[in-house]
């Protein structure tokens, strides 16, 4: 006798629906109360409980958890949206102004979750192994780092204390040059693209790449000099009204990078690649750490400008926000904006010839390239989308702390940045956005919470306090979720169905004339059913 399962009842749309709503009201009232520091102070011993690091930690933690849920749930569209809205352009902000530190925190999330999402480009969809990413974050980070700071200044006095033989008949050699040698690439790699390579083709392309870079060398050095006379005049850096601009040349330079890195270790491939991009990533902090003029060097650059917009900041002073609080809230809605675009831009992506021939790479480089897939350019396009992300959130970084120097872009930060990506899902882009967001709750509320919390009990020796185990907690956490979940906290079907393969195959042996695969006894002639006749084609073929 068999017995049956009888499944259990799911909630249904209205349930659901409801539960959605109602689990958003409270979280909303619970974070509200507490991260407002008058409120807390009048209400006891509640408060004084709510003011514990670990239960702020965990209001957060739950609070964030709405986003995931109206993502999840099938409940109704309105209320999945309002949820989402609700969430992020109403309760945050308000909580935020009464407690900036959570507004800086939800910044920091949704900055490493655009990195994870560049990330995931290269790892997760092209297959290509960078722990070096983090260098594209500081390209992007010193782009502005340097005009938008006193430091520019100094470059500027320095030049016209040292302008050699620059003038402007230099500003027009090194714009010749770096049009003429352009111009020379996108011709070559045009006639590559048509017809297979050859040595001299290959040549051209590396001299032409060289033009390229001592073009934007010269460039750069006749505009400093031609500037000099000016140092006195922006001894706080350019107006901030250029921000805009630099914005969109961060994209332009981390993805430059991204190129200029790409053309000489592409052809590797695994372990070396990664190898590669590793050195290639230190090479870019140990060049910001050497380089004093431009960078400062380990003293770090401060203080780095904010963009100004004047109805912005009047329409936050209406809405109860503190002057310094301004610039926070600015780079809030900035950054909530740029995460929807480079969302847009990898859904789009990701549904485009182009990914999948990332897709084709990634599951087998021989295949995709007998089957037409052009593996240098493909890989190239990888590596200077997921450099431009990195370099526009460096930049919105720089911004909001003020100050960068090199031991922000340490190995660690790539590590980090790859572990989210792995932790999330890699493929999925709601995963590795999770994914962030765990990483970052995990780093900067939950485990500094736990060490602060339990920092005053006697009975644990102050060698086993969380507080001085951060590292080896997390790294606990990663090992459990990659031997109980390998495929992330919310894997891409495609990756689910690679990784659980095998789980998915059915054992029809049983139905035939021999033992079953999963038994001792008999021996098995086909995967299918045995011929019953002397004619028949074997494996149930009728």
């Amino acid at each position: 006798m068999t017995a049956t399962l009888q499944k259990q009842p799911r909630a249904s749309a209205p349930d659901r629906t409801i539960l959605l709503v109602l689990f958003f009201i409270v979280t909303s009232a619970f974070l509200l109360v507490s991260h407002n520091g008058d409120l807390l102070s009048q209400m006891g011993a509640i408060g004084t409980a709510l003011k514990n690091p670990i239960v702020e930690a965990l209001m957060v933690s739950l609070f964030l958890a709405n986003v995931l849920f109206a993502y999840l749930w099938k409940a109704a569209p309105w209320a999945r949206a309002l949820v989402g809205v609700g969430s992020l352009l109403f309760v945050l902000p308000a909580a935020g102004r009464e407690d900036t530190s959570l507004l800086d925190l939800s910044i920091q999330i949704m900055i490493f979750a655009a990195l994870a999402l560049g990330l995931n480009i290269v790892v997760g969809l092209a297959g290509l192994l960078d722990l070096g990413y983090v260098a594209f974050f500081a390209v992007g980070a010193y782009t502005w780092g340097i005009v938008g700071s006193p430091r520019f200044a100094e470059i500027l006095k320095y030049f016209g204390e040292n302008p050699g033989g620059t003038n402007a008949g230099t500003l027009a050699i090194g714009l010749v040059l770096t049009v003429v040698t352009a111009a020379s690439m996108l011709y070559i790699n045009r006639l590559t693209s048509r017809a297979a390579p050859t040595a001299a083709t290959a040549w051209s392309f590396r001299l032409a790449s060289v033009g390229l870079v001592a073009g934007v060398i010269l460039t750069v050095r006749a505009i400093l000099v031609l500037m000099a006379p000016q140092a006195d005049g922006l001894a706080n850096g350019l107006n901030a009204g250029f921000f805009w601009l630099f914005l969109a040349l961060s994209i332009f330079a981390a993805a430059a990078v991204g190129v200029l890195i790409g053309l000489p270790v592409l052809k590797l491939k695994g372990d070396y690649l990664a190898i590669i991009t590793l050195g290639l990533g230190e090479v870019i902090r140990v060049l910001a750490n050497n380089l004093d003029l431009y960078s400062a060097g380990s003293q770090g650059i401060t203080p780095i400008k904010s963009a100004s917009v004047p109805w912005f900041d009047a329409a936050a002073g209406a809405l109860g926000f503190a002057p310094d609080q301004y610039y926070l809230l600015f780079l809030y809605v900035l950054v909530l904006v740029m995460i929807g675009l480079i969302l847009t831009v990898n859904v789009r992506l990701d549904r485009s010839r182009i990914g999948r021939a990332w897709i084709a790479i990634r599951d087998d480089e021989v295949a995709a390239q007998a089957m037409g897939v052009p593996l240098m350019q493909t890989k190239l396009i990888a590596f200077a989308t997921g450099a431009s992300f990195a370099g526009v959130m460096g930049m919105i970084f720089a911004a909001k702390q003020q100050f960068i120097s090199p031991e922000s872009f340490v190995l660690n930060q790539s590590i980090a940045i790859l572990s989210m990506v792995i932790l999330g899902g890699m493929g999925s882009f709601p995963g590795v956005i999770l994914g962030a967001a765990v990483v970052t709750l995990l780093n900067l509320r939950i485990l500094p919470g736990l060490g602060e919390a339990t920092a005053n009990i006697s009975w644990i020796p102050q060698q086993a306090n969380p507080g001085q185990l951060q590292r080896l907690i997390f790294g606990a956490i990663l090992v459990a979720m990659m031997l109980l979940r390998p495929e992330g906290l919310l894997p891409s079907r495609r990756r689910q169905l690679e990784l659980h393969h095998d789980d998915n195959q059915e054992d029809e042996s049983a139905q035939g004339n021999a033992g079953a695969l999963g038994t001792a006894s008999g021996d098995v002639y086909s995967a299918g059913y045995a011929p019953a006749k002397e004619d028949d084609k074997a494996g149930g073929s009728r």
